[in-house]
């Protein structure tokens, strides 16, 4: 009750905060430390147990070196810990019932709340022999570790620590050795109800960001760059106190002949534009925040001198992308593939006269994180094994796609490219902090 009452006042600070026009309440290191150990405490403790039992691993070993750091033990590390130190091994043993689960790690010290010291070295000086002897007092039925050949968030053992624990342990322990891959990728995309109290606010702050590097505080049309905008964002992000997970994107889509090659976004830098009133404008921006990441894509429209309001036709391209959203979200259900929920929602888009191109991920923990795939920019086909990974609840999603549309009065087809943070649980996916349903506005 503590962690939610914390994250609740987050949420009630930042809208006063932004209530008053006063921007984004960021809190100290200090308070992001306390926020993270206790969200860290909280997942241990009340959600990791039945991951493991579903996937029926009753001990989940992590081993990572300094600076050679598993993606997962990133995770995993208090607050204070900015990488492994030495060779970094974290234990969790399922005593099963209503035990809680172990947590120990086998080092010199604890490594923050969760995790107790397990290796005196006076008295055992080899940590791969203190680490077998831990998994004989405790005989578990399997030993996962993270080892995935397609997952690569899952795949963080590397092979000399693969290769030395194997070696320390008995026959039969060897035995028992087996990927961790859905325990790993379970922990990875489980959002908590503490994660989710305070996700909205992470979400608001990218919003807000987007919405000043969108308006003429920074644009002035004529003058200001793609480009400015982009380092625009950069620096602001600076101010905050935060940092970018990547290097933000604008692109410009206009009136004239040339065609947007939307594939360049993934390809390579769109090239610097100067902006012009007639302009739509499109990023891709997120941060990070309290280990949880953000990956938006929203539009905004240059005004034109006699225009006071965003082409009609524009308004209309924008409903067709959110029915795009509508109609793929729709879809999700629990237990369904990736591949399953792009190829019905390819189906329906298309038989509704809509032309979709889909590349949804989850978020979280990375920007591009943990889960199954649901369609990538050139794999609209779906995408083989990660893409069949089922739909779990609790999960989280960067709701990415768009919709070509054919615009009359610019001879033209365009994108309208978007992307929302996204939980999906049992009552199916809601927009974390909203979508985006009107384009913002730049003035001259």
């Amino acid at each position: 009750m503590k962690r939610l009452l914390l994250a609740f006042c987050l949420l009630t600070i930042y809208t006063i905060s932004f209530a008053q026009n006063s921007g984004p309440e960021i809190l100290s290191m200090k308070e992001r430390a306390s926020v993270i150990n206790e969200l860290l405490e909280d997942k241990v403790q009340n959600y990791l147990p039945a991951i493991m039992r579903r996937e029926g691993i009753d001990m989940w070993v992590v081993i990572s070196r300094e600076y050679n750091e598993d993606p997962v033990i990133k995770t995993l590390l208090p607050a204070e810990w900015l990488a492994a130190r030495r060779r970094t091994i974290l234990v969790f043993f399922d005593k099963g019932g209503n035990e809680p689960i172990e947590t120990l790690a086998v080092a010199r010290y604890d490594v923050g709340s969760v995790f107790k010291s397990a290796w005196n070295k006076e008295e055992q000086p080899d940590q791969w022999a203190r680490l077998s002897e831990i998994i004989e007092e405790r005989k578990p039925k399997k030993i996962g570790i993270n080892k995935s050949a397609y997952f690569g968030l899952a795949d963080g053992i590397v092979a000399t620590d693969f290769e030395e624990f194997q070696g320390a342990l008995s026959k039969s322990n060897q035995n028992k050795i087996v990927s961790a891959e859905k325990v790993a990728i379970g922990w990875l995309e489980t959002r908590t109800k503490a994660e989710m109290a305070i996700y909205p606010h992470i979400a608001r702050i990218s919003h807000d960001i987007i919405k000043e590097a969108f308006s003429d505080k920074v644009i002035t049309p004529g003058v200001t760059t793609t480009e400015d905008v982009v380092w625009w964002m950069r620096e602001k992000v600076r101010e905050l106190k935060l940092v970018t997970w990547f290097h933000p994107t604008v692109d410009v889509q206009r009136a004239d002949p040339e065609s947007f090659e939307h594939l360049r976004t993934f390809s390579k830098r769109p090239d610097k534009n100067v902006i012009l009133p007639g302009d739509l404008l499109h990023c891709d921006f997120g941060i990070t925040y309290l280990r949880l990441n953000t990956d938006m894509q929203e539009l905004a429209y240059v005004l034109k001198p006699e225009e006071k309001d965003v082409p009609q036709f524009l308004k209309d391209a924008l409903k067709v992308g959110n029915r795009l959203q509508d109609i793929f979200t729709n879809n999700f259900k629990e237990g369904r593939t990736g591949n399953e929920v792009l190829k019905l929602s390819r189906e329906q888009a298309i038989s509704e006269g809509i032309k979709p191109s889909i590349y949804t991920h989850p978020i979280g923990y990375h920007g591009h994180a943990a889960g199954t795939t649901l369609g990538m920019w050139d794999s609209q086909g779906g995408v083989p094994v990660t893409g069949d990974y089922p739909l779990h609840l609790n999960t989280a999603y960067s709701i990415e796609l768009n919709a070509a549309t054919y615009i009359k009065e610019w001879d033209k087809e365009i994108r309208i490219m978007l992307e929302e943070e996204a939980y999906f649980d049992r009552s199916g996916v809601w927009y974390i902090d909203g979508r985006q349903e009107e384009i913002f506005i730049v003035n001259q």
